[in-house]
């Protein structure tokens, strides 16, 4: 058994945390993730697309996963690594993960990418979300062309 001390044991709670946030999103509940952000936060996907730019309101973040899941509603992630640094008044949080969706036409696609997150006492100052932007898209464009607005609609921005 391995103990765990000081800082150890904070980066292991927070690990378990992000662990159960995305297990959230994977469910299609992003209630979870709302209640982490700070006042103020900063919500960024990086891109020029329907989920690209930055939020710093609840409201406007809230949209952006409503057009999330919309888009991509049974999206999946699989999380190959999580790093934390830092101590409970300046964390920095990396997560590695993989990504699986059949979006709304049906057709399986896969991505990966990284989510930076600052944290401050436990919650989120900043999420800055870098998928494959390549990848994510083609599968827009693709949802376009089927008729999908939401895919090209202007980003959620506040």
């Amino acid at each position: 058994m391995i103990e765990l001390t000081g800082c150890s044991m904070y980066h292991a709670i927070v690990r378990e945390r992000v662990r159960a946030l995305f297990a959230a999103v994977n469910h299609g509940d992003a209630e979870p993730i709302l209640r982490q952000f700070a006042h103020p936060f900063e919500h960024c996907f990086l891109g020029d697309h329907a989920l690209g730019g930055s939020r710093t309101t609840l409201a406007a973040t809230r949209r952006w996963y409503d057009r999330l899941y919309w888009l991509l509603p049974d999206i999946r992630f699989d999380l190959s690594r999580i790093t934390v640094s830092g101590g409970p008044w300046n964390t920095i949080v990396v997560v590695e993960w993989d990504e699986t969706n059949s979006a709304t036409d049906g057709v399986r696609t896969y991505n990966h990418g990284v989510h930076m997150m600052h944290l401050r006492w436990g919650r989120a100052t900043r999420l800055l979300i870098c998928p494959d932007t390549v990848g994510l898209k083609a599968t827009l464009d693709r949802l376009a062309a089927a008729g999908n607005a939401e895919a090209v609609a202007v980003p959620i921005a506040d």
